[in-house]
This record gives structure tokens, C-alpha cells and sequence, in this order.
């Protein structure tokens, strides 16, 4: 189907593609070099944090940030890390792979991030928790604050995959707030390099264990490179490695975008605002068959979510979408206890978790983005009035 609203249209411009061009014309080498080195310190700098590392996806950001993490504080295998039961699925993978224990809890239906009454009830369940990874979904920043009040002794990582430029209370950009954040460069998401991710952290041990892991685990990526060959004399330096670790680097031409993407990022993300501002007044009418979300700080709009509260509106909305022709997804992965790979390990049963549960049976979200215009939010203001 050729949708008349797509969930995202292309952002590369055509001054996107004469610079990766002229990047492509000129350059002699395309593998990690000078632009990568310097998109990481235009997006540390950008998000408020120390340093960044540019990598191949956001789930490969999530895999590094996991591995890296449970590797420098000594995390033991089978350690529980609570996750929310509805968020990307490569959010729950790392921390199988990482031989860590996922403790599923419920979202909460204001801004799809963990359920505080749910967590409240886990602390008491599991008072060992090593980690807590946060979601912040769909752009809107979980209330980090209190999550990590509930759980005082847990390192806090967080996933800001589809939510660049989500703030906290305090301030601090999401991402920022304790151990690590990832971000997503994907097609779809706010801005992107094709494919590529972003891992950012202030702490410069962890860091550098990450710049190694990223590339195979090589002593000559970290900055103590000089000790590592000293104390290592007896392995050739070039090929010495300290850790275990993967292929997760992205390249010059990804990084030659993404600077170039990044100068249009507040514009793109005020846009997005200023959409997501008219679509809440569209929707407020309505707030008696469609739970809408309620944030009173600052969001980054990555889509629309509507949330209905029966399921033949529900199933009313999903034929009017098709007939305006406006594309659509379920919220994310839904009720991830529902999915195969996670249902059959036994993690929970899915009826326990009531909220995910209803995103996934009567939510859907729509494409929100620059492209989205007056046009289109009167379109879909119709098409409320006539469902």
C-alpha cells in the first residue's frame, strides 16, 4: 500500500548526499577514522555526556552497554536486571546473552515506562537486583527518579533508542543519568545514519572497556593501550587482547551523515513537538475512549499512540487508518511475554502484567515526524469525529 501518512519519510536531504559525496570522491580511507572520532564529540557534547561511542545499531549500542557493564562492576552470571514487559525486543536479548536474569514488570499507561506500584511490589520479590534497564518509549522519558528511589542499589541503564532529546526532571538529558544510554540511528527514528547506534557515559573506565569490546576486544583501542602492551609484553601488542568483544563499529561514511544529520536535530525534534502539541488537542476530546498519555516534562514526540479503552474502538480505528491510508504499527513489541522466543523460557505469565496487556490487545501508534504536516493532523482530526 502507498501510504498517504508513512511512519517516517526519508530525511536524508540532498545536502545529506553531496556531502557523503564529496566524502566518497575524496577520501582515502572509509573504515572508523577522523569523522567518527568527531560525530561522537559532536553527540557528547550535544546529549551532555563525557564520551560516545559510535556503533553499528542501537541494538548492538544495548548489547556493548550490557556486556560492558556487567563486566567492569563484576556482575555475576544469573544477576536480575528488571526490564519493562513492553519495549523493543533487543532490549531483553542483551541480557540473556549476558547470562543475566530478566525480571519482567508492568508499564504504566501515562508514559509507557515501568508501573512504580509493580516495581514497588518487585523490590520486596527480589531484593538482590543488580541493574534496572530503562525504556524510555515512544519519546517520552520514564520518571527516573523514582525508579531509581525504589531500587537505591541498582545501576540504572537506559534505552533512549527512539527518544532523542527526552529530558528528566532534573534537566539532564535522557541517557545521562547513571551507568549509560543508548540511541538508535536507525531510517525510522529521529534522525539517522542508515544504520548506526550511539552509546554515551560519563565513566571514562567503562568507556574505555566498551571502545575495546566494540572492536574484538584489541588493547590498542583503549587509552591505557601503552600499560597493556607493558604488562602483556609476551603477546605481540597490535594483537592483544584484553577482553572479548565483537565487530560493532559503524563507519566514515555513517558518521559523515550523522554530523551532518545532527546540525538539523532541535529543529527536527521542535517540529515533532509542535505535531505531537495539536495531536494531544485533537485527541483530548476523546479522552473518554482513548487513553492518552500524561508527561509533564519534557518528551521528544517519536509517534502517536492511541490506546483505546474497548476493543471495538479499537478495531474501528485500525479500518479508518487503512481507509485514510496512514500507516501504523502495534505499540512496539506489545506484552513481550506474549512472544514466542520469551513465552516458552517461562519469565511470567502474560495476564500478570494488565497494562502491557492492553497495549498490546488495543494499542497502536502512527508516524509523528518533520514531514508531518497542518494537512495531515486536520486529516486525522476527521478522522476522529468520524469514529
Amino acid at each position: 500500500m502507498n501510504y498517504e501518512w508513512p511512519l517516517m519519510g526519508n530525511t536524508i536531504t540532498k545536502r545529506d548526499r553531496l556531502r557523503m559525496a564529496w566524502f566518497c570522491l575524496t577520501a582515502e580511507r572509509f573504515t572508523a577514522s577522523k569523522n567518527v572520532r568527531e560525530f561522537e564529540e559532536q553527540w557528547a557534547e550535544w546529549i551532555g555526556a563525557d564520551y560516545a561511542l559510535f556503533v553499528s545499531s542501537g541494538s548492538t549500542a544495548n548489547t556493548l552497554l550490557v556486556e560492558s557493564w556487567k563486566e567492569k562492576y563484576g556482575i555475576a552470571d544469573g544477576a536480575k536486571v528488571v526490564v519493562p514487559a513492553c519495549t523493543w525486543v533487543t532490549n531483553i536479548t542483551p541480557i540473556i546473552q549476558a547470562n543475566l536474569t530478566p525480571i519482567f514488570c508492568d508499564i504504566n499507561l501515562e508514559n509507557y515506562s515501568f508501573d512504580l506500584d509493580a516495581l514497588s511490589r518487585l523490590k520486596y520479590q527480589h531484593p538482590d537486583v543488580a541493574g534496572v534497564f530503562v525504556t524510555h518509549l515512544l519519546g517520552y522519558p520514564s520518571d527516573l527518579e523514582l525508579v531509581a528511589a525504589t531500587f537505591p542499589d541498582a545501576h540504572i541503564l537506559e534505552d533512549v533508542c527512539e527518544s532523542h532529546g527526552a529530558s528528566l526532571r532534573s534537566g539532564r538529558m535522557a541517557g545521562t543519568y547513571d551507568v549509560g544510554g543508548t540511541f538508535s540511528f536507525y531510517f525510522g527514528h529521529h534522525m539517522t545514519t542508515i544504520e548506526g547506534g550511539m552509546v554515551v557515559t560519563d565513566r571514562p573506565e567503562l568507556y574505555d572497556l566498551m571502545k575495546m569490546k566494540r572492536a574484538h576486544g584489541l588493547a590498542r583501542e583503549s587509552t591505557r593501550f601503552r600499560q597493556h602492551a607493558i604488562k602483556h609484553a609476551d603477546v605481540n601488542a597490535q594483537f592483544l587482547f584484553m577482553t572479548d568483544g565483537h565487530n560493532f563499529r559503524n563507519n566514515e561514511i555513517g558518521a559523515v551523515l550523522g554530523k551532518s544529520q545532527l546540525k538539523r536535530l532541535d529543529a527536527m525534534i521542535e517540529r515533532r513537538l509542535e505535531n505531537y502539541s495539536i495531536w494531544h488537542d485533537i485527541m483530548t476530546p476523546y479522552h473518554d475512549r482513548f487513553i492518552l498519555p500524561k508527561i509533564d516534562y519534557n518528551c521528544s514526540n517519536f509517534s502517536f499512540p492511541f490506546i483505546a479503552k474497548s476493543q471495538e474502538d479499537f478495531l474501528k480505528l485500525i479500518i479508518l487508518l487503512d481507509d485514510y491510508r496512514i500507516e501504523h504499527r502495534p505499540i512496539v513489541s506489545g506484552n513481550l511475554l506474549r512472544q514466542p522466543f520469551l513465552n516458552r523460557r517461562g519469565y511470567g505469565n502474560p495476564e500478570d502484567f494488565p497494562n502491557a496487556e492492553i497495549l498490546h490487545t488495543r494499542g497502536v501508534y502512527i508516524g509523528n515526524s518533520h514531514f508531518v504536516s497542518n494537512e495531515d493532523l486536520n486529516m486525522l482530526s476527521e478522522l476522529m469525529k468520524q469514529l
